[in-house]
């Protein structure tokens, strides 16, 4: 076979692999709601940057009949390409090649590329479309999985890892996810869980959808296993680029500094009047976030789940920063056991991609009652204080209004290494609120008194003066200024920038204990 022939022949063989299961299995895909594993790596990355690895890998199984089952590329894209130029290395499950489901060669490929970007330093992608372990293979998948889950902790910490939930993702697969930092899923097209709603129904005698059970709304609002939830695979997709755009390429670098053309001066006089002048009453933290970022653009994480407390990315100044903030519109802004765990794990990856933190305070306490004890607040709210008093990155607080009690520490407090705390004027800083304080302090004189109410209520408002505003912890030098809301964005970026250089060392150990 001359040359040309042998040139004819590789593109034959490239063709066949790129049309995956074939045309029909294709269109059942599409008729799904769903696109094959190469339109989405089009979608993800830049245009004309993917180079695939490993098109040509077969299963070696010949088990069942399988030796003589085609499967292209084993089920799975892999490769590397570019978004927005900066290299990541991503893989792509084919649900039209038995059913993307995962065998040893399967694993193989995967585990190659995250190999790669480990060696690389480049953010991993993995978008998940899979029937799970490939039943014929038994032990070598069952192996693979574990290969993957292993890399995937080492990576931890080291590059940037995303999931991106397409299809199904059942059994042994969903823990790959759960390893990474961020977990996509699309709106009515995918799903995660442990046992299926079948086996749920013949071993508790539930029944229950594969929506209900493991669906995106499901993951994103009950759960917290997922992040984002997008109507569809192209917008989710997008939002993978943007995410990456916030993040540095590993733990060695840091975020990329973006042109905004929002001026680092822009005063905002509207934040002079978003707090209601009655303390009790709610507003949305959203709308302070929003002014104060580049271009009110607030890339949020978790958005729908624990949605008393807020995180997400934003820049200041062109520079990433990730923001902590309760949100007092929602159960007043206080602390629980989901908002814990929410705000606890985002506190750390920010630590571990140098990403600096900012702190958005009104917080009345943590919520009480029998259901959070039982279910460990305690420990819960720890993790929060851990994550806090680990993190090294610059971290800025700024309290907006309330900060009683412990969720006053465990909103990262000078105690806690603030590197810089402000405040309102509106602050309210003390053990608990007046009006609990009132009723313990004066308990006596309120109850002898011939009017309690109007005693009671002056005791309130006495406390209040006294105790409950910014000056007395100014005093102490827990705060390190009082400013005018209106002022916030510059402050803001000039104590970031102050803090830009910011060394600090740790005793050394192995790692520690965070009470999980």
């Amino acid at each position: 076979m001359d040359v040309q022939a042998k040139i004819e022949e590789l593109k034959r063989r490239y063709e066949k692999i790129k049309e995956g299961g074939g045309q029909k299995r294709i269109e059942k895909q599409h008729e799904a709601g769903k696109l094959t594993a190469r339109e989405r790596l089009n979608i993800l990355l830049d245009e004309h940057s993917f180079i695939e690895i490993d098109p040509f890998v077969e299963h070696r199984c010949t088990d069942f009949g399988m030796e003589k089952t085609e499967a292209p590329g084993d089920g799975v894209v892999t490769g590397y390409g570019t978004i927005d130029g900066r290299l990541v290395f991503v893989f792509a499950q084919d649900f039209t090649v038995l059913g993307g489901s995962l065998g040893e060669y399967h694993a193989k490929k995967i585990t190659k590329v995250m190999d790669m970007a480990m060696k690389m330093g480049a953010p991993l992608i993995g978008l998940n479309d899979s029937g799970g372990a490939r039943i014929q293979e038994g032990v070598d998948a069952l192996s693979g999985y574990g290969q993957i889950f292993y890399r995937n902790t080492l990576a931890s910490g080291v590059i940037p890892q995303i999931s991106v939930i397409m299809g199904p993702c059942a059994g042994g697969a969903v823990y790959s996810p759960a390893l990474t930092d961020f977990i996509f899923m699309v709106d009515k097209t995918s799903y995660m869980f442990i046992t299926g709603p079948q086996v749920i129904k013949a071993v508790t005698g539930e029944e229950v959808t594969h929506e209900q059970l493991g669906g995106a709304t499901t993951h994103n609002t009950l759960s917290g296993v997922a992040h984002f939830v997008f109507p569809d695979e192209k917008q989710t997709l997008i939002a993978v680029r943007k995410l990456l755009s916030y993040l540095p390429s590993n733990n060695m670098e840091d975020p990329p500094v973006v042109e905004t053309g929002d001026s680092p001066n822009r005063v905002e006089v509207d934040l002079n009047t978003v707090i209601p002048d009655n303390p009790n009453k709610a507003y949305n933290m959203k709308d302070v976030i929003k002014l104060i970022v580049d271009n009110g653009e607030f890339f949020e994480v978790q958005p729908y789940y624990a949605q008393n407390i807020i995180t997400g990315f934003a820049r200041l100044n062109g520079r990433s920063v990730g923001i902590i903030a309760n949100n007092p519109s929602v159960l007043a802004g206080v602390l629980d056991i989901n908002a814990s765990d929410k705000a606890a794990r985002f506190i750390r990856f920010c630590d571990a991609f140098n990403i600096p933190i900012l702190n958005l305070v009104d917080v009345p306490g943590f919520l009480p009652g029998t259901d959070q004890e039982y279910g460990g607040i305690i420990r819960h709210g720890a993790k929060m204080l851990y994550a806090y008093s680990e993190a090294t990155v610059p971290k800025v607080t700024l309290i907006i209004r309330k900060a009683y009690g412990g969720a006053y520490l465990a909103m990262c407090s000078r105690d806690l290494g603030a590197d810089m705390v402000l405040a309102w004027p509106t602050a309210e800083i003390a053990v608990m609120g007046p009006e609990g304080a009132a009723n313990i302090i004066f308990k006596k004189e309120i109850e002898e008194a011939e009017n309690p109410a109007e005693v009671r209520q002056q005791k309130i408002e006495e406390y209040r003066t006294s105790f409950a505003n910014p000056y007395r912890a100014a005093a102490r030098g827990y705060i390190d200024n009082v400013i005018e809301p209106a002022v916030t964005r510059p402050i803001l970026i000039s104590a970031f920038d102050m803090l830009m250089s910011k060394r600090e060392t740790r005793p050394a150990k192995k790692h520690g204990n965070i009470p999980l």
